[in-house]
């Protein structure tokens, strides 16, 4: 069980606290210091870590050659990492942990929800969640190398991703540079000339 002040104060704000809480218990692990090993579809077997030291030190020797996920939410350790060196100890840092995964995992659901054409409704989502899960798990979904993917932006959202009062918020939000009310009668933002223009083209 996550504790509410950590989720909080290091998750992902763009998911809600009952999903992050789920995304653990789904694909995540109870102990920040949790190093998990895969080499070829097989659990690599060692002494575990009851320091950071010796988490960090497991990680750096397998990453690389086997797939090594670590922390609380068994974030992919080798994702964006050229050389084993590179790899910082918050990895195994319980907040930087959970904010770097489920950054990432926001990214993942939004690749899957894409996939799906971003339907809104709510009896869509425990099957993008699943499938996000398993693609986190697996680091693949339907051919697509997730943790590498580019993230199809922030504006695909999913009701039940976003906190409730976000929901309206951010669906449809102009870029930040334009007027709303300029844009919707056609003008340039800041431009006094332009606006006595269109409105004599537009015969007014």
């Amino acid at each position: 069980m996550l504790d509410a002040a950590l989720i909080q104060q290091c998750a992902d704000p763009s998911l809600k606290p009952a999903i992050v809480e789920q995304f653990v218990t789904a694909a995540g692990a109870n102990d920040p210091l949790a190093v998990t090993v895969k080499s070829g579809g097989r659990l690599i077997l060692f002494p575990k870590a009851t320091t950071q030291d010796e988490a960090m030190a497991i990680v750096r020797q397998y990453v690389g050659q086997a797939v090594v996920r670590v922390g609380l939410t068994q974030f992919p350790a080798g994702v964006g990492v050229k050389d084993a060196a590179d790899l910082k100890p918050d990895l195994v840092d319980a907040c930087q942990n959970l904010r770097r995964g489920t950054a990432m995992f926001a990214k993942v659901l939004r690749i899957v929800a894409k996939w799906y054409g971003n339907p809104r409704s709510d009896e869509v989502f425990p099957q993008i969640f699943d499938d996000a899960v398993y693609a986190w798990k697996t680091g693949e979904f339907e051919g697509v190398s997730v943790f590498q993917a580019d993230d199809p932006g922030k504006s695909i959202t999913i009701d039940n991703v976003l906190p409730a009062d976000q929901d309206k918020a951010s669906v449809d939000i102009p870029p930040a540079d334009t007027n709303t009310e300029s844009v919707e009668k056609g003008e340039s933002v800041g431009s006094a000339e332009m606006r006595i223009d269109l409105s004599r083209i537009g015969g007014q």
